[in-house]
């Protein structure tokens, strides 16, 4: 079968270089015969805000980030519905509709205690918040309410969520819901930071 010059010397000269690049240094007469290991280069770490003042500086963005999601999910997923009737015997899609509840309760409570690990972090926002860390470790218990379909339970959900955003504007803070996605939630209810 007769091949093109052209694909044998485009083969032939991709070869060569590849030899050539890639010559031990025992075939190439230099050093004592002994191979060497290539090192590999690590990276530095990245900097992070170490000083105070920075810490105290994203504390409050990190704290409006943690609580608006917070507020968003407990709106979308569980006062929401409930006002809707949906967690009500009977009602079409209850069992979906109780076991996202029952998620975004979790995910809830995990971002709330993250906004109260936030709030630490800058003194207004501390003694603003100081007065809830009952409440929220109130919601601890409250999604297996929910996944029983507790109405209860959303009310508490938005009561905590309504004193945390007013304490959020009483410290310079502002919470706006944001909701979150619903793979968001689900990563969201499981972690722990």
């Amino acid at each position: 079968m007769p091949v093109p010059i052209r694909r044998l010397t485009v083969a032939l000269t991709l070869c060569c270089a590849l030899l050539a690049g890639s010559t031990p240094v025992w075939a190439a007469g230099q050093g004592d015969g002994r191979q060497t290991v290539p090192s590999v280069a690590v990276a530095a770490p990245t900097p992070s805000p170490s000083t105070p003042a920075e810490r105290q500086k994203f504390a409050k963005t990190r704290f409006v980030a943690n609580a608006g999601l917070a507020a968003g999910a407990t709106y979308q997923w569980i006062v929401k519905p409930y006002k809707e009737g949906k967690f009500k015997k009977g009602a079409k899609h209850r069992k979906t509709t109780l076991v996202k509840a029952a998620l975004a309760g979790a995910f809830t409570y995990n971002r709330l205690k993250a906004a109260e690990r936030n709030a630490k972090g800058d003194p207004t926002l501390s003694k603003a918040l100081a007065p809830l860390e009952s409440a929220i470790a109130g919601l601890k218990d409250l999604p297996a309410k929910l996944r029983k379909g507790d109405g209860s339970a959303a009310s508490s959900f938005n009561d905590t969520i309504n004193k945390v955003k007013d304490a959020g504007k009483g410290a310079g803070a502002p919470v706006k819901d944001k909701v979150p996605t619903p793979s968001e939630l689900r990563q969201g209810a499981k972690s722990g930071s």
